[in-house]
């Protein structure tokens, strides 16, 4: 634990935001647009991590025909500030494409598109943001028997730098899960892995794929795969009869109100898992009726045709995955009849799901003082502030990992605008704020002292 001596407090950050994706890249834009409105007296002085040497979110599943699904408007800022500059409409009309998509009809953008319009507003605020910087040690700086700020150190390169905050924003994202038993490889994929590893396929003529999962993700790769290689077999393999579609109809598209988070949030703990019961077909293992519709009419075509390379072997799963020398063995096992079926293919594709990377993971003795429930879950404030011991001061906010308090909707893209613009409220709130300039690495850490953050 580090221990301020008198005299060696340096200036300090109000908020350092640990990640940047389009969550703190939210947190970022907030933050500039209430310090273009306050002036520099009042301004909240704040810096980013990002380990990713530049802006990127899912690239691996930026396949060209694929969509968001959430409507353009519930963007990085609209739902709090419809008039703002970052918002996905003014990068339209920056691109020239403004009338193009209205003509459009269409309230989900490409998902290829949404992603240049995050790097786009990233791009507007990169000079909060130091990317190539992996986030290794938070450490207490005590003061009087409390801890007045966290010491957060990130490594770039052979080098480290250290930055002081009162406040954190722990925007660390999600991490790609596989069935149990099975390794990533060079054959065996996360879907998450699905464009790159594609590329690496070039020259060859890949003869059947395995895909796992019953999902959206799942869904997209069949029809990818399928489309992309139109030689090969492409084997679809879940556990239920068929894709279930997704409930995005307007009364059950309510659970992703802002208004929700506070009925979940104060909703007694058997009434939080009915609703997650009630309202998972909103987003979870569900796939559009578009893309069902779309995968059911080519199997049938085919069947007709007797030109069949879209198998789908359902009420089943995957219990094995064995490397050959000429590609990959998947074991898929009947629920009905526990008969087992072993497939050769050249490649498996696992798109079963991602957990939220452990927030707390990174904050060492801190990660102590915070507090959890009789399952071990962090307890987290209505403001996404982690409840805390009263002598840590320091305010630890998470935009990821509150579903269990604040429901489906508190760490999606539907809520960003409007979780960002509370936990700002927070912060000013809380009267956890320091002068206009302070801002400066604080020296220090192994592997060569300060590294100016790069912009």
């Amino acid at each position: 634990m580090s221990q301020a001596l008198p005299g060696d407090a340096p200036l300090v950050h109000d908020l350092i935001g640990i990640g940047f994706g389009p969550s703190n890249v939210a947190m970022a834009i907030a933050l500039s647009e209430h310090n273009a409105r306050v002036g520099r007296q009042e301004a909240v002085t704040a810096h980013f991590f990002e380990q990713q040497p530049s802006f990127g979110w899912h690239r691996g599943m930026l396949i060209d025909d694929a969509t968001m699904q959430v409507s353009f408007l519930k963007d990085l800022v609209t739902l709090r500030n419809p008039t703002s500059e970052y918002s996905f409409l003014c990068y339209l009309q920056s691109k020239g494409r403004l009338i193009d998509f209205v003509n459009h009809k269409n309230l989900f953008p490409l998902r290829v598109e949404f992603h240049d319009y995050f790097e786009w507003a990233a791009a507007k605020v990169d000079d909060m943001v130091s990317y190539g910087h992996q986030v290794v040690a938070v450490e207490p700086v005590v003061r009087d028997g409390v801890i007045e700020y966290l010491d957060v150190t990130a490594r770039y390169g052979d080098e480290t730098v250290v930055h002081r905050a009162r406040n954190l924003v722990i925007g660390t994202g999600l991490r790609p899960v596989m069935p149990e038993g099975v390794e990533r490889t060079d054959r065996v994929w996360h879907n998450s892995d699905l464009l790159a590893k594609v590329d690496g396929l070039k020259g060859s003529e890949p003869k059947r794929f395995v895909v796992v999962g019953a999902g959206q993700s799942a869904a997209e790769n069949v029809a990818y795969l399928h489309r992309r290689f139109p030689e090969a077999e492409v084997c679809a393999v879940f556990s239920r009869y068929g894709y279930s579609p997704a409930d995005d109809s307007s009364f059950a598209n309510r659970i992703f109100d802002p208004q929700a988070v506070d009925e979940y949030f104060t909703a007694p703990e058997d009434v939080k898992r009915r609703l997650m019961d009630y309202h998972g077909n909103t987003n979870y293992s569900v796939v559009d009726i578009d893309l069902i519709d779309d995968l059911y009419r080519q199997a049938y075509s085919e069947r007709v045709l007797g030109t069949e390379r879209l198998r789908f072997l359902n009420v089943s799963r995957l219990t094995g995955v064995e490397e050959t020398p000429d590609g990959v063995r998947a074991t898929v096992k009947s629920l009905v009849t526990g008969e087992e079926n072993r497939l050769d293919a050249d490649v498996v594709v696992c798109a079963t799901g991602y957990l939220e990377a452990d927030g707390l993971g990174l904050l060492g003795d801190v990660a102590g003082r915070c507090h959890r429930d009789d399952r071990g879950r962090v307890r987290v404030e209505r403001d996404y502030r982690v409840a805390t011991d009263a002598e840590l001061r320091c305010g630890i906010y998470l935009q990821g990992g509150t579903e269990h308090t604040h429901g489906i909707t508190s760490s999606l893209l539907s809520n960003t605008a409007i979780r960002v613009g509370e936990i700002l409220d927070s912060v000013l709130d809380r009267g956890l704020k320091g002068a206009p300039d302070a801002v400066r690495p604080v020296a220090g850490g192994a592997g060569g002292g300060v590294h100016q953050p790069t912009r």
